[in-house]
């Protein structure tokens, strides 16, 4: 039987999909790859095609109407199987000892990309795997020279020549050793408390580093570091031995928290470490085969690591530490300063 002609197109309800989630036809634009006017008008069409309003625009964004809310639903069902109908052509076209090269920042490599690369074998397993890592400056050379199938970087916009498709969220968190003078600290840290600190960073080019030298330039931006580390266990040791504070990913110190190695400092609400960790790709292009398969299982799982974040920023204050009293002096004021070690 022959579809009705009120049935919208594929990309119509991606876009419609993208608009619930992300609240915003700009913010779904943005992340499809195309401009907001097209999207507008993109969604216009659809609801001229169907025959009833599908969003709610407001100045604080865009939500789905009530039959708006069923469309969606509706369209998940289509979408999702569209892309395993997708993949499994993929799969039949594939020869059994295929290859996926991968190249990812430090961050998403370390952090989500084994569970992601399990995963995958479970469904692939014939698949051969190869991960690169480095800084997402450098991820974004090895894509664009055609080195890797499928890159992941963090930052808030896709390196320039690379499109891309937000996989999962994640924000910087400021950590210091227990016996620091922060970790006792009641008042948020400002702005431009922050700026003015020399930190323990990582070095340039790293996607960390460049999230926060946005968040901090409205204050002037980052100071000298006291030590640039190139690695997020590297970072975690300086801090844990009393080198300073450190600002790296919530993803590398859940563990660290949670047994109270590490305490998280307040920050000040016009602080925003928040950041997209993306996979990226040639732009004009499109994933395929493996790469794409990979790519829909990260967007799947996104919810599984939205909850542990969640469960990471729910711990409890520390109640083990009596307040500190007039004789006891931070430990870090009182060491060396290692920096000129290093």
């Amino acid at each position: 039987m022959a579809l009705s002609p009120r049935v919208p197109e594929l990309g119509a309800l991606e876009l419609l999909l993208a608009v619930a989630r992300l609240g915003s036809v700009g913010r779904a634009a943005a992340e499809l790859g195309v401009s907001q006017p097209t999207a507008s008008a993109r969604i216009k069409g659809m609801e001229r095609q169907i025959g009833v309003p599908l969003l709610e625009r407001s100045p604080r964004g865009s939500r789905p109407t009530e039959a708006g809310r069923l469309v969606v639903e509706w369209a998940r069902q289509v979408v999702e199987a569209a892309q395993a109908l997708d993949a499994g052509i993929d799969a039949l076209r594939e020869r059994r000892d295929a290859r996926l090269t991968v190249v990812a920042s430090l961050t998403v490599a370390e952090y989500l990309m084994p569970g992601w690369l399990l995963a995958l074998h479970a469904v692939s397993p014939g698949l051969a795997v190869t991960l690169r890592t480095a800084n997402s400056a450098d991820v974004a050379g090895h894509v664009l020279a055609g080195d890797a199938d499928l890159g992941f970087v963090e930052g808030p916009l896709p390196p320039a020549g690379l499109a891309g498709a937000v996989v999962a969220a994640d924000r910087l968190v400021v950590v210091v050793a227990p016996d620091h003078p922060w970790a006792r600290r009641r008042s948020p840290l400002s702005g431009r408390e922050l700026a003015a600190t020399p930190l323990v960073l990582r070095e340039p080019g790293s996607g960390t580093r460049e999230v926060l030298e946005m968040a901090l330039a409205p204050f002037g931006g980052t100071t000298t570091p006291r030590l640039e580390l190139a690695s997020s266990t590297a970072l975690k040791a300086a801090a844990m031995t009393g080198a300073g504070p450190v600002c790296l990913s919530e993803l590398a110190v859940v563990e660290e928290l949670a047994t109270r190695r590490l305490v998280a400092v307040g920050l000040a609400e016009e602080l925003d470490l928040r950041r997209p960790l993306r996979a990226v790709w040639p732009a004009g292009q499109r994933p395929t085969g493996p790469a794409r398969e990979l790519l829909a299982l990260t967007r799947r799982t996104a919810g599984t690591h939205q909850a542990r974040m969640a469960q990471a920023r729910a711990l409890p204050p520390r109640t083990d530490r009596k307040p500190a009293g007039p004789a006891e002096r931070p430990a870090l004021r009182t060491r060396p300063d290692r920096s000129s070690k290093s």
